[in-house]
């Protein structure tokens, strides 16, 4: 593939792991936030609100996330099969993403569970988007990095 292939590919894989770590992000936290607090006050850290300044500022920082996993994770993976090569990639962001959180909550709160997890949220949405980017390359949306340029 010529090089503006490939990186139209890269924007592709990038725009869908962002779109999925974005959309993953709103959706754990609607369900932290409208149900989970209810029942586990360990959750209620902070005073949240829905749809304002904050969420949308997370949720960009969470699809910025996504993007350079898309664009990273075909680089990654090329095409080998190599099951422990995405497993390592999806573990990788999530724990960069997820320990930082926990140094955070370490240094802040009295409690380090509603930081434990944030982060296993952070490694389940890059999990999420790796089953995504799968997906869209089996079906031929996204072509796996060629090292042949």
């Amino acid at each position: 593939m010529e090089l503006m292939q490939e990186r139209l590919e890269s924007l592709k894989a990038g725009i869908i792991g962002g779109g999925a770590v974005g959309v993953s992000f709103l959706l754990t936290t609607l369900t932290n936030e409208l149900l989970l607090k209810q029942y586990f006050g360990l959750l209620d850290i902070n005073e949240f609100q829905l749809f304002n300044l904050q969420l949308l500022l997370s949720a960009g920082i969470a699809g910025c996330s996504g993007f350079l996993f898309g664009v990273t994770y075909r680089y990654i993976i090329r095409e080998d099969k190599n099951s422990h090569l995405k497993s390592g990639a999806v573990l990788a962001f999530g724990l960069v993403r997820g320990l930082s959180q926990i140094e955070l909550g370490w240094n802040f709160y009295p409690s380090i569970l509603p930081f434990l997890i944030l982060a296993a949220e952070s490694i389940f949405w890059f999990a999420l988007a790796r089953i995504i980017l799968d997906f869209a390359i089996f079906k031929g949306l996204i072509k796996p990095f060629s090292a042949n340029l």
